[in-house]
This record gives structure tokens, sequence and C-alpha cells, in this order.
């Protein structure tokens, strides 16, 4: 490990002032249709099961008039409370710097709550939420694609055998692609769900017409009747209706890349419209056919000879919805080492046009490998829903928690408003959370043990950088001290040195080792810290700050926001405040590269400072990460005890 491996491998802390987000340029319109490709895939696909799941889940429902108004009610009222309501009228009025997502609010909250005694329970509840995304990750994939797919079966039964090898070979392909990068694919996904969603509403809308009694269900008495008349059946059916709005994150989330309006504008007048029709026609159709419709009422409302037709759009809708999903595993990720939650890993940029657009192999893999894992092990996309919906209802319910830090503290609502509105969430949410709980023994526990795993290995790396930092600190020598003894004494070799450090205080082990064993400095040393700030972006004029230390050492720190790479050549490139402008030819980059020994001292348990190492060891290199040039790089070693 290198010693700038405070934050991806620089700073120790996180700066807090304030930086420019980033503007969206294009029309509401163009936008917002593309935010129905990206950011609504994943709700957008979920009536391919989760009506049919109420009825014919783990606990199923009879099938009668009453049960199938109340559900009905029950998905409607929760898009308008859960999606409409909380999300996108009141969480994503909370941006940071335009960004969204529990990793951008946590660390704006972080960033202005740092001295409060209750902070340090805010990041976990945070970090945990960020852990559960990981699971969910893995699970729509293969639950989208699998119920898509499913469909072959409905038009024809003689094609049973060959869901779960189509299913495999489509998603093999999803994410072999990712390398390659997805923008020239990503511009089909705007009319490709624009047709989906179409196409779901005028199905909804012809059976609509055949059962319009149906359209009582829009009142909310149906779902209270339904839990007057039912209360357990009703409670445990929240496990399923759930499924309605799961990907409702992914509007907050996903708000940094097209904006708070574009994605408000798609769900009001497009989107919600879409799935309420479809869901209201599966529901006339039940109501209809009965136990003959239950096999797939989304199929089931098309004619037999669209049925196929219909099997591909869905498979198209299922294949974007998955690949959002996969985007949003690498943003996170990228966003988790930025802010210190984890080792550096290979991020590739797959577009020069689009920051965004990133790619990094071993999530890719790992994340291929667990859903191929899910499908091939629950092999249908009922068996997967038993665990779906328990990480998705935790991060609401969190995401919540983080509202109501944010209500009081940073908006300062008045409590006459806020109680009542977060009273609301709290009891819908812990209604979905409670309700999935009951489906953890039928493969719920899936997504709660990758996130207990990630949630580990986050706060194992968060805390073990801290300690090494510390450590680190301790032993380092003052730098006026250093320059007074060092400078006169030491010969001065032409060129620029460039120390690479985790803190701008004290001096770098790198530079301490190189004086002892090479007995030189260079005419020009640079002690340079890299520091990220908890703003996603950091303009260019306020990207680096110098200070002259006299006798040739200068000190800087370069500042990026969370959701930026750290070009630490491109930025010296920029620099005309230390003297003759830097070359690459001229200038070398001097790492330290620790080594960690497990101690008995107090900290870390062993076996967390083991997967510490452990993962120090397999972080990518400094000299990568911050894409300093291969042939102008020193590292040099040495041991820390933590």
């Amino acid at each position: 490990m290198t010693e700038n491996e405070g934050q991806p491998g620089a700073a120790a802390e996180i700066t807090t002032e304030d930086h420019e987000g980033h503007a969206h340029a294009q029309g509401l319109w163009k936008l917002a249709v593309a935010a129905v490709g990206v950011v609504f895939g994943d709700i957008g696909t979920s009536p391919l099961y989760a009506f049919r799941e109420t009825f014919d889940g783990h606990h199923p429902l009879a099938l009668d008039t009453l049960h199938i108004m109340g559900v009905i009610s029950l998905m409607f009222w929760s898009m308008m409370i859960v999606v409409t309501l909380k999300y996108v009228s009141v969480i994503m009025r909370a941006d940071n710097k335009g960004e969204g997502g529990s990793l951008a609010l946590l660390a704006l909250i972080s960033g202005r709550t740092a001295q409060k005694r209750w902070t340090r329970g805010i990041i976990l509840l945070g970090v945990f939420a960020t852990a559960l995304f990981y699971g969910d990750s893995m699970i729509t994939p293969a639950v989208s694609v699998l119920g898509a797919v499913e469909g072959l079966s409905v038009a024809s039964p003689a094609f049973a055998d060959w869901v779960i090898p189509l299913s495999v070979m489509i998603l093999v392909g999803l994410f072999a692609i990712q390398r390659t990068g997805t923008a020239r694919v990503g511009a089909f996904f705007g009319p490709v769900m624009l047709l989906y969603f179409l196409v779901i509403a005028t199905l909804g809308v012809v059976s609509v017409f055949q059962t319009p009694q149906i359209l009582a269900a829009f009142s909310p008495h149906y779902a209270v009747l339904f839990f007057v008349e039912d209360p357990l059946p009703a409670f445990l059916a929240l496990g399923s209706v759930v499924l309605a709005v799961t990907g409702a994150e992914a509007l907050y989330a996903d708000m940094g890349h097209f904006g708070r309006n574009p994605i408000r504008v798609s769900w009001l007048f497009f989107v919600l419209p879409a799935l309420m029709c479809n869901y209201m026609g599966q529901g006339a159709l039940l109501i209809r056919d009965g136990m003959i419709a239950l096999e797939s009422p989304f199929y089931m409302l098309a004619p037999a000879a669209l049925q196929l037709p219909l099997v591909g759009i869905a498979t198209a809708a299922a294949i974007i919805a998955s690949q959002a999903v996969i985007s949003g595993a690498f943003s996170v990720t990228q966003q988790a080492i930025q802010l210190g939650f984890m080792p550096r890993l290979r991020i590739d940029h797959t577009s020069a046009a689009t920051a965004g657009q990133i790619y990094i192999p071993l999530i890719n893999w790992l994340l291929m490998t667990m859903v191929l894992l899910l499908v091939l092990t629950f092999r249908s996309s009922s068996n997967l829903t038993s665990a779906y919906g328990i990480a998705v209802t935790g991060a609401m319910l969190i995401d919540t928690c983080l509202l109501a830090v944010v209500l009081f503290v940073l908006w300062g609502w008045k409590k006459r408003y806020a109680i009542p509105l977060l009273a609301i969430f709290f009891v819908v949410d812990g209604a979905y959370f409670a309700a999935n709980l009951t489906k953890v023994p039928d493969g719920g526990w899936f997504p709660l043990l990758v996130g207990l795993i990630v949630f580990i290995l986050l706060t194992t790396w968060s805390k073990g950088r801290k300690l090494m930092m510390g450590r680190l600190r301790e032993s380092a020598m003052p730098v006026k001290i250093f320059i007074e003894s060092a400078a006169n004494s030491a010969s001065r070799v032409p060129g620029t040195a460039v120390f690479m450090t985790s803190t701008p205080e004290g001096v770098p082990h790198a530079l301490l080792h190189n004086l002892k064993h090479n007995k030189v400095l260079h005419e020009r040393v640079i002690l340079l810290t890299v520091k990220i700030s908890d703003s996603p972006f950091v303009s260019d004029r306020k990207r680096v700050q110098s200070e002259d230390l006299g006798k040739g050492f200068h000190r800087m720190v370069i500042r990026y926001g969370f959701m930026q790479d750290a070009d630490v050549p491109a930025a010296l490139k920029q620099v005309r405040s230390c003297g003759e402008p830097f070359k690459m030819m001229d200038t070398s980059f001097f790492l330290a590269r620790q080594t960690l020994l497990p101690s008995a001292k107090p900290g870390m348990m062993v076996w967390r400072e083991k997967i510490f190492a452990w993962m120090l060891r397999n972080a990518e290199s400094a000299m990568e990460f911050f894409k300093l040039p291969t042939n102008r790089v020193v590292e040099l070693g040495s041991q820390v005890e933590i």
C-alpha cells in the first residue's frame, strides 16, 4: 500500500468547502426520454412478476375481487407515497451539488454534522444501505431477465426447457460487453423503453375497457378494507406488493446524470401512468379469467399471436434494467473508493465524452458470477422474488432515517411539518421491511448475507486506513525541522521530486527513506496530498493549492470531487505557482508502499486486521490510480503496525 492510502490513496480526510455541481445543458424533454431508458428500467420491469407474486407467491392470496382490488389499491398508493411523495417530491431536493444516492447524501450529511455525537451512527446506516445495494444489484438482473424470458413458456410450453439456458446466455453477453462501454447501446435505451411502456400501457387499457370496475381500485378504501377483512394475509402481501416500487431508489441515485426535473417529468407524465394502466389491466384480467390467467397475467394480456413479440420487447427492457443496475454498481463503487470506504480498484473509462461511463473489471465479474449462481440456483423469477425486496426495503428505510437528519438539521424544518411526513414514511417503509423479513428463510437471507459481508469490508477498510494514517502521523517528523537540518547537508540534484503523502503535515516516509538510502535531494521537492471533497465535483480553478516552504520545498494539495478521477500529472501541468512549469520527463514521483503487520495494539480485532491487510495487498497501485507515468515512479517500502 502507498502512504497516500487515505482516500483512494491520498487524503486522510474529506474536505467540505463549497464546490460547483454540474449543469444539464440538454433540453428537458430530451433528458426526460433518456431518463426513461436508464432510470426506470428496474421499476418498469416489475409488472413482469410483481402482481402475479401477490397471488401465487410464497404467501398466496385467494383470487377474488376483494383481494384483487385491495392489491391494486396498495400498489397505487405505494407508488404515490414511496415514489412520488418521498423520492420525487422530497428526497430528490436533498442533492449533493446535483448528485444523489445514499453515498452522496451521506457525504452531504457527514460534512455538515461532523461534530455531532450521532454522526457515526448515521454514517454506519448510510454505509449499510450501500452494502444492501450490492445484494440488490445481483438479484435485479437475474429476476428481470428470468421474468422476461419465462414468457416463452407462456407463448409455447415447448420453449420451457430453453428459459434457463437462454437467460444465462443473455446475462453472460450483457456482462461481457461492459468492457467495451455502453454509450452506443445506451442511445437505444430511451426509445426501447418508450416502446415498452407504450405497449404495456396499451395492453392494460384494452383490458380495463373490458372490466372497467377495476378503476375503483384507485380509492384507498380498498387497501384499508383489505387489511380490515384479512389483516395477516394483507400484511404478508406487502412483501410482494413492494416489488411494484423496487427501483425507486434509482430515481434518486441517477439524479446526477439527468437532473431533478427530467426524472420528475418522466415519472409523473409517462412511467407512472403506464405502470398503473398495466397493473389495472392485469387486475381486470384476473377478475375475468381467474386462475387461468394467473400463470402470467402480464403476458396473457396480449393475444396469443402477439405474445412472442411481447417476450422480445420485455426481454430488451429487462436487459436495459440490468444494465442500469450494473452501471449503478460501478458508480457506487467509484464513490465508495473516493470517499475512503474501499481500496483503490482499476477503473476504465469507456467514453471520452461522458465521465460517468466507467467499467470496473473486478465488480463486473463478481456480479456476473453471483447473478449466474442465482439463476442456476433459484431457476425461476417466482423463486427469486423471495430473495428480492428485503434489500430494497432496507435501503428505503435507511433513506428515511437519513431524510430525518436532512429535514431537522440541514433544512431546519419545523417539527409540526416534518414529524407527520416522517411518520408516514416510517410506517410505510417499516411495514414493507417487516413483511419482507418473513421471506428470509425462503431466500431473503441472500441479500442480507451479501450486505453484511460488504458492510464488514467497507467498515474494515475505513477503520483500518484511519488507524494506519494515525500511526504514520505519530512517527512523522515536522517539516520545518527536516528542511533546516537536511536542506543544507544533503546534495541537491537537478529535477523535481514529488512525494505523495496522505496528510499535509509531517515529512513523508518516502522522503525520509530516499534521503537515507540515496543521500540526495532534488532541486525542487513537492510534498503532494490529494484530497477528496464531500462534493461530487471540484472546479479547475479550485483544483490546486500550494505553499512555498523555502529552500526548494513546496507543500501542494490537489482537490477532486468524489465523482471525479484523480489525474495528478494533468493537474501539475496547470500549476504555475511553484517556479518552472512541470515537465514529466524531469519529474520523479516517490511513493511509500506500506506492509501491514497485525499487532495486539488496540484498534481492530485481529481477524479484521487480516482482512484489511488482504484488501491492502490487492488494492490497485497508486501509480495507476493517480495516472502517474510508469517510467517516472519510485516505490520505497516500509512496515507499519496498527
